[in-house]
This record gives C-alpha cells, sequence and structure tokens, in this order.
C-alpha cells in the first residue's frame, strides 16, 4: 500500500487519483469513476466530488492500494 501525503484537512476523490498517478487528467478520472474502477474504503464509489480523509483507502483497479495520510494541519 502506497500512501498519499495531503496538506489539507480531505481531498477530493478526483484530485488524489491524479496527486497519486492514476490518471492524468480529470477526464480521465471521470471515465475510471464510471466504469467502476475505483473503490473506497472496500466500496465502488463514483462520486468525483467524494472527500477523502486521512486514514481513507483508495483500491484503483490495475494501479493498486492507496492510503491517504494527513500532513499535521495546524490551526
Amino acid at each position: 500500500m502506497k500512501k498519499i501525503l495531503i496538506h489539507s484537512e480531505y481531498i477530493k476523490l478526483d484530485q488524489f487519483l491524479k496527486l497519486s498517478d492514476c490518471v492524468s487528467t480529470g477526464g480521465m478520472a471521470k471515465a475510471l469513476l464510471q466504469e467502476g474502477y475505483v473503490q473506497v474504503n472496500g466500496e465502488k464509489e463514483d462520486r468525483r466530488g467524494r472527500k477523502l480523509y486521512p486514514g481513507d483507502k483508495v483500491k484503483v483497479q490495475d494501479n493498486g492500494v492507496f492510503e491517504v495520510e494527513g500532513g499535521g494541519i495546524k490551526e
């Protein structure tokens, strides 16, 4: 499992797919989600705007499993 560091409270799923190098554009993220190739915490997800928080696990078919890791946000 590869950990992906974020520096905010959450990240949207389409942005996360780009950050983790699973896709290079938002359009590719949309297609991947529509085809049912993405799971969040073990459940299929098709919403590009799904908010991911530290500890969430994302499985992308043919790309592996990723975990959202927080970067110690200061308020």
